[in-house]
């Protein structure tokens, strides 16, 4: 939905909430699930979309007819696409993800070319007189990269996708934006290498279609504050492409909080873990039963665990466990609603791996309660 006009402000959720990998599945979750968020948050105007397509599901979608047929539908319910999620090239739910998630990274032409076919989808249902945004993995997993010449490649590979933007918009019009997004334990991790990377492009075409998704979880985790991480961002003329607004998990690491924090681990995910120690030092581990099992006898009640584990913006507590949604400040949402950004997306993509006292009976309530939060969060 459109929050401000001048200047431009969409919101939507992101669809990845929603299992399935196939177009069928995708287009289900629109009829079935989005059409009754909908219902429920803006019944009479229109509503934006952010759809997740895995590489499978981008390409039934971009046959014409397909696509087509898709437009009609979201012209015929009052419906339209503005961001894409194409971080998750393969299956994302009800599988052992983990770090495949981020298989195949920039390093790759499998990566390029599902990045550019997304574009080409995208600008297909992009209404003519609103930006595009896509979501990707913020070149690589770390420990993946080991080499000058692995970060050459994925200069080349994002390079060559900005430059296929630019070859749509000077066709169609469409602007279309690539969002890299931080993560805690990949190769762009935190506000600093974010601004070292992009600091490494001077070409005009990189700088206009590449810019980054900022995910307020994945920032609470690395203890950053969101507000001042998007006045570096913006002051350093990085394009904020889409802030996805999320919360993670957050406790003093009392034996009760972690062990409470078990409840919290799951087969699917990789839930990467910052633990700020008395002392200031900042210790990391790559999942949640990692740190569990290295710090559980520590003992030190003075640490404190941040868990990129994605809990609803509404949550507040659960015994010993908090959200970082305390970073939600009113100058962050006087920066959200002022420009620094015209796409906002709720992305809590862990409703089927929530501990079951804390899901909501059916997805539409859950997410229709995140949108009353961010509502009333960004009202002045």
């Amino acid at each position: 939905m459109k929050l401000r006009e001048n200047p431009p402000v969409h919101l939507t959720y992101c669809l990845n909430i929603h299992p399935g990998e196939s177009w069928a599945e995708n287009f289900a979750a629109v009829r079935d699930k989005a059409l009754a968020v909908k219902r429920r948050v803006a019944p009479d105007e229109p509503f934006g979309l952010g759809l997740r397509l895995s590489n499978v599901s981008a390409r039934t979608l971009a046959d014409p007819k397909t696509l087509a047929d898709f437009r009609a539908f979201l012209d015929a319910n009052g419906l339209y696409v503005f961001t894409l999620n194409g971080f998750p090239y393969g299956m994302f739910h009800r599988t052992a993800v983990k770090s495949d998630v981020y298989r195949p990274d920039w390093r790759t032409p499998e990566r390029r070319d599902y990045t550019n076919l997304l574009a080409d989808v995208l600008a297909e249902l992009l209404p003519e007189d609103v930006t595009g945004s896509i979501s990707t993995v913020p070149g690589s997993y770390r420990s993946w990269v080991h080499t000058d010449d692995d970060r050459r490649v994925i200069a080349e590979m994002l390079s060559a996708s900005a430059a296929h933007l630019a070859e749509i918009h000077a066709r169609t019009g469409k602007y279309i934006a690539l969002a890299l997004e931080p993560e805690p334990d990949c190769l762009i991790e935190n506000t600093d290498e974010t601004l070292s990377f992009f600091a490494g492009f001077d070409n005009e075409t990189f700088r206009r279609h590449v810019g980054v998704c900022v995910d307020l979880c994945h920032l609470a985790v690395v203890f950053e504050d969101p507000a001042e991480s998007l006045r570096r961002l913006t002051d350093a003329g990085v394009r904020v492409s889409k802030v996805q607004l999320s919360s993670a998990l957050r406790c003093r690491a009392t034996h009760d909080a972690v062990v409470q924090l078990r409840t919290f681990c799951d087969p699917v995910y990789l839930h990467q873990v910052k633990v700020r120690t008395t002392g200031g030092k900042l210790l990391s581990y790559a999942d949640l039963s990692d740190a569990i099992d290295a710090r559980l006898a520590s003992h030190d009640a003075g640490e404190e665990w941040r868990v990129h584990f994605h809990v609803p913006l509404y949550f507040d507590d659960y015994g010993e466990l908090k959200s970082t949604s305390a970073l939600f400040t009113p100058e962050l949402a006087h920066m959200l609603t002022g420009g620094v950004t015209e796409h906002l997306e709720i992305e809590t993509y862990t409703f089927d791996v929530l501990p079951a006292s804390l899901r909501e009976p059916d997805v539409v309530d859950s997410i229709a309660r995140e949108f009353e939060w961010v509502r009333a969060f960004l009202r002045p």
